[in-house]
């Protein structure tokens, strides 16, 4: 068996895998005013299909408030197989009773029909504003005016889009006795994430050949590693869905567990969520910086994530970075209260690879030195506890009065 390493494709999107076609249009369902005026070409109904049945597996909200479209993708996926995904932008479809799910159903109907699949061989992903009933004539009008093509991965990447102003897209490849395997994945999101997932959408395909089983083991570990290392806000909405499909068009032999070709296929799909994920970082409502932070030699696994999540999610280290202000007090106030296991007396920070403490004791540094490494639009926290062997590594973005007025004059 022969495996090369992953490399990243350039304008790789989610149908650059064998065996993938996209569409999109504009039904009027996402309605934004100009406070988030963008290039963004106006989708807001799109879908991403297999030309053949695939293997599938998600990761959803931890939110008890669940929209009906992620319940209906949590019981269709429980079916083993799927051939694509319907997605809506501009309605969450979420805390609306049980219209929620006809609509869910009725909008996975009218495009299996277009589409010409079985109905339950559809997933539905929405996002936009909770507490409104989707517009299922205006949904009707855009599964009508969808034109599917494997050019149009970039148009759907576009169509999830809310109060993004971008699109977040990828492909990575590896091949496998001298064939290609492809992941590709798209994803949304600006605000309202926090770890646990996030308002946030993520499609995720491959052309490898994987069973339903390895293919969620190896989702769920790329999830822990990068959607659920994310916080802008620390709030998880009711929509949050990763979604992965695997259709087995490169014709490479089954993924099998414990094996060389699985570890590969599960560091690019790392790579793939983590660069999405922290493209929904470098996209945050208001956000000027990212932050990144590394903890490392914690006792556990856990304590490692935790203490990360905590100092990326701490509103003052994260007003701190904004104003360029080193100080560090309020990273390791907030490492504290993290709940992992700490000794003061072997702690080391650095800023930016600027040392600020080291054996828990405060290092003289040259102040203006680190408030010039703080301007940069890329800031790095590392924490050495030097407890254990476990790190992890945490992002969020800096918090800004711009991020308090978007989300002051807008309805989410």
């Amino acid at each position: 068996m022969v495996i090369s390493e992953f490399g990243r494709i350039k304008g790789g999107t989610i149908t650059t895998p064998l065996g993938y076609q996209a569409g999109a249009a504009y039904a009027g369902i996402k309605t934004y005013s100009d406070l988030f005026s963008t290039d963004l070409e106006k989708l807001d109904v799109g879908v991403i299909l297999s030309d053949v049945d695939c293997t599938v597996a998600g990761v959803f909200t931890q939110n008890s408030l669940r929209s009906e479209s992620v319940r209906l993708c949590e019981q269709r996926i429980t079916l083993g197989k799927s051939r694509g995904i319907l997605a809506v932008s501009g309605c969450a479809n979420a805390c609306v009773g049980n219209q929620g799910m006809i609509d869910a159903l009725q909008a996975t109907l009218l495009a299996s029909q277009k589409l010409e699949l079985d109905t339950n061989d559809l997933l539905f992903c929405s996002t936009g504003v909770i507490g409104v009933e989707l517009p299922m004539a205006l949904v009707d009008k855009g599964i009508g005016d969808l034109k599917i093509s494997p050019e149009q991965g970039h148009s759907l990447a576009t169509a999830i889009t809310t109060t993004d102003t971008r699109t977040k897209e990828i492909a990575v490849s590896f091949e496998l006795d001298g064939k290609q395997i492809c992941i590709g994945g798209i994803a949304k999101g600006a605000a309202m994430i926090h770890p646990n997932m996030a308002t946030m959408l993520s499609f995720v395909t491959t052309d490898a050949s994987i069973s339903n089983e390895l293919l969620d083991k190896a989702l769920h570990i790329a999830v822990d590693l990068s959607f659920n290392m994310i916080t802008i806000d620390g709030d998880t909405s009711t929509n949050d869905s990763v979604i992965v499909m695997a259709n087995g068009a490169s014709g490479t032999p089954e993924i099998q567990d414990i094996s060389e070709e699985f570890d590969v296929f599960q560091r690019a799909l790392n790579q793939v969520c983590e660069y999405l994920a922290k493209e929904i970082i470098r996209d945050a409502e208001g956000g000027t910086k990212i932050i990144q932070v590394n903890v490392e030699n914690a006792a556990t696994a856990e304590d490692a994530r935790l203490a990360a999540r905590t100092v990326a999610g701490s509103v003052l280290v994260r007003t701190a970075v904004y104003g360029n202000d080193p100080n560090w007090g309020r990273i390791l106030a907030a490492l504290g209260r993290s709940g992992c296991e700490l000794r003061e007396g072997t702690l080391a920070l650095f800023v930016n690879d600027i040392c600020i403490m080291e054996d828990g004791m405060p290092i003289p540094f040259f102040k203006d030195a680190v408030v010039a490494a703080m301007e940069n639009s890329s800031i790095t926290f590392r924490l050495d506890l030097k407890l254990g062997n476990h790190d992890a590594i945490a992002w969020s973005s800096d918090m800004t009065e711009e991020y308090v007025r978007l989300n002051s004059v807008y309805t989410t």
